[in-house]
């Protein structure tokens, strides 16, 4: 069958972003998206309202069901709610029942683009940091990188989220700006090695996060260098967000949802 990529991750009702971005961002880039819940999460495509996380039981059993069943290829996590889904995940990894060998990549969900809580902030950043060294790739955004390392710096934050033990940091600046095109840093092993500049289009866009790293999971399953799986994550998403579906047309500051099944 085709590569399979495991998404621990929430479902959203408005199936703009979470478990369904997920789903259908991994099957655009060619392999096949099994599930494990995190979260119900209460939202439509404009703003959290709240969620009810999964208990760390039921979300191990659900993903260990798959490992047992599926040839999974690579692990991408969005949402996970608690530190004992964190903690559950990092044991996963630490005891094997993950293979050593697999790809992880790692979306530090701390805040919904419109704001919205997901967790407490500063526990789930400090469970975070226990996960970090199992990580491929991890893809924040300005507010999680900062978070997360500590540094105002986004440059200097990478670095040490590298000297904390992730393979590659994706640095996405779309966050800080309102206006200008988005740069995007990829480094490896602490060094810069791919450097994007992708055009702002107007619009804020629920879902684009979730797409991007999936989308990049998608790609490494198919055997892409993960270079080389960022640049076709960065042509996809510019596309999606093209042809974005906008819910309320007749309010200019309403979040769009990316059009995922957009030709590319």
């Amino acid at each position: 069958m085709r590569p399979v990529v495991l998404c621990f991750s929430g479902l959203d009702p408005s199936g703009g972003a979470g478990l369904q971005a997920d789903i259908e961002a991994i099957g655009q880039a060619g392999a096949h998206a099994a599930i494990a819940c995190t979260a119900i999460t209460i939202q439509n495509s404009q703003q959290v309202f709240g969620f009810e996380a999964c208990a760390a039981a039921l979300l191990e059993a659900q993903a260990t069901t798959v490992l047992d069943d599926l040839p999974v290829r690579v692990i991408k996590s969005g949402m996970l709610g608690t530190t004992d889904n964190i903690a559950m995940l990092t044991r996963l990894f630490a005891e094997q029942v993950i293979a050593a060998d697999t790809p992880f990549v790692l979306d530090p969900v701390l805040v919904a683009n419109s704001g919205g809580s997901l967790g407490d902030e500063q526990t789930l950043v400090t469970a975070f940091r226990e996960l970090l060294p199992y990580a491929t790739l991890i893809t924040p955004n300005t507010h999680e990188l900062r978070a997360l390392s500590g540094e105002q710096d986004l440059h200097i934050g990478a670095q040490k989220l590298c000297a904390k033990g992730c393979h590659a940091v994706l640095v996405k600046t779309s966050h800080d700006f309102d206006s200008g095109d988005i740069e995007q840093y990829l480094y490896i092993k602490g060094e810069m090695v791919h450097k994007s500049i992708l055009p702002r289009l107007k619009g804020e866009f629920h879902g684009s996060g979730c797409s991007l790293a999936s989308f990049i999971a998608g790609r490494l399953a198919m055997g892409d260098a993960l270079v080389e799986a960022v640049k076709a994550a960065d042509s996809w998403i510019t596309q999606t967000l093209r042809a974005a579906d906008a819910p309320h047309p007749d309010n200019a500051n309403a979040q769009l949802i990316p059009n995922r099944f957009v030709e590319f």
